[in-house]
């Protein structure tokens, strides 16, 4: 450990308090680098949030597949695992069954990471809107303010970084309560029954359609009245990653079909030999349970058809809604052209920049990116400096892209991305399993994403020695 010196001892100021800044601020003060985290929920309020929580959650209560061996978001997870994540950690304490997936109580997920923050000794909150850039004797920052950035600020960055506004619309789930959804009609089963326990593989509530009904949801969906944006929201895009339904079914009406509401892996023991036609799946949203959230159906109807539209879906027919769908605008950088690879501003390098603001989507991978911001300013303010992970690792890849693996030319066609084993380099195909057995046929996807997950682990474990 290097020796602190009065220059290590001076804040590093983190303005965001969501999943970036709060693992930013945790990856700091582990490295015993004191932290300002700025925050203006308390003071100031945003479109989406209901609560001044750290880490809250507003958009899903999961983190997606928790599979480290053939998932890249479940890779990512494991690489977060052992780097010390508090995301990580406390997600997995406020785990919810959810079959393969990491689901959280999202109330008891932002209240832990909140006390465990609140309450360290090199933490300082301040709650409070930074409407401008920090002023020059903040010599390390981190901004982590993520899509909801609030105007002053943005302006501010935009006017810095002298990019055009790079911006596009997110949406948000219905949440319902449980006890109002009729189990006559819908029943619990996760897709092909995965999970090993029998809660995981009941871990969904499912809901049937037959085709007419199918037809009628789709024509409701199209008709109903949905939310204006201001005209100078009028062309930003949709991230394909979180499409509102209501989207989804005007680029065709079999969209929904083969995306949230497939009917695969599941049958129905109310009419085991009837096939739907459609699904809809709800999954459990807090721990006891109460609560379950529309998977997949993210909204931009206006409240009052909301409940019109989702009463159509069987055993939602007297549903009762404990929060309803929403729609925000999300901002992020060009980021391949205006940070480098320690995530610095080029233009004031003395500014790190994390989370969604930069050009990820997800969770995890914000958190992720706050985690490297973290890392890097501690090691910087120590007085050395840290190398990114490998690109064959989940991290690498991720930040990776962010900072220059999608540089086209100044064509300008960055958007925000969820990690996948796309951005990873290739391997070479394994020809035989652990056993020594040849790999054939559908089994060599898998087998190839396992040995890019054993890459990654192993490559991560020598970045962590070195």
């Amino acid at each position: 450990m290097p020796r602190m010196t009065d220059q290590a001892m001076k804040p590093v100021h983190v303005i965001g308090g969501g999943m970036a800044g709060s693992e930013a601020t945790w990856q700091l003060v582990s490295k015993g680098v004191p932290v300002i985290l700025h925050e203006m929920r308390g003071v100031k309020g945003t479109d989406a949030h209901h609560t001044d929580g750290l880490a809250e959650l507003v958009c899903s209560n999961s983190f997606r597949s928790d599979d480290h061996r053939t998932n890249a978001v479940g890779l990512l997870h494991e690489e977060m695992r052992r780097l010390d994540s508090i995301i990580l950690r406390q997600g997995d304490a406020a785990r919810l069954p959810a079959g393969g997936a990491l689901a959280v109580d999202r109330d008891v997920f932002s209240q832990a990471v909140t006390k465990e923050l609140s309450e360290h000794p090199l933490v300082t909150i301040n709650r409070e809107e930074i409407p401008a850039l920090p002023p020059e004797d903040w010599d390390s920052v981190i901004i982590a303010t993520g899509p909801l950035t609030s105007e002053r600020l943005s302006e501010a960055i935009l006017k810095e970084t002298g990019e055009g506004e790079l911006a596009f619309f997110d949406a948000i789930a219905p949440v319902v309560y449980r006890d109002s959804v009729n189990t006559d009609k819908a029943w619990f089963q996760s897709r092909y029954d995965k999970g090993e326990t029998e809660a995981e593989r009941k871990a969904y509530l499912n809901c049937p359609m037959d085709r007419d009904q199918y037809e009628a949801f789709i024509d409701a969906l199209i008709a109903a009245e949905k939310t204006e944006f201001k005209e100078w929201e009028a062309n930003t895009p949709y991230f394909d990653g979180c499409l509102p339904i209501e989207v989804m079914a005007e680029r065709g009406r079999e969209t929904l079909r083969h995306g949230p509401m497939k009917p695969v892996g599941l049958t129905n023991p109310h009419n085991p030999t009837v096939k739907p036609w459609a699904i809809v799946q709800l999954r459990q949203d807090n721990a006891l349970g109460t609560l379950f959230n529309l998977v997949g159906f993210q909204t931009k109807m206006k409240y009052g058809a909301q409940g019109e539209v989702l009463r159509m879906i069987p055993g939602l027919e007297e549903a009762r809604f404990a929060r309803l769908g929403g729609i925000h605008r999300n901002t992020f950088l060009n980021s391949p052209k205006l940070l480098d690879a320690q995530l610095r501003l080029k233009s004031q390098p003395r500014l790190r920049f994390a989370g969604q603001l930069i050009g990820v989507e997800g969770y995890v991978e914000s958190a992720a990116m706050g985690l490297l911001a973290g890392r890097y300013a501690a090691a910087e303010r120590l007085g050395g400096s840290l190398t990114p992970p490998p690109a064959t690792t989940a991290l690498g890849a991720l930040i990776a892209h962010v900072t220059g693996g999608h540089l086209d030319s100044g064509k300008g066609s960055f958007q925000p991305m969820n990690v996948n084993f796309g951005l990873f380099p290739p391997i070479e195909q394994p020809t035989v399993d652990a056993e020594g057995n040849r790999i054939k046929g559908k089994a060599k996807t898998p087998a190839r994403k396992t040995a890019m997950s054993q890459r990654a682990l192993d490559d991560l474990a020598s970045w962590q020695a070195g």
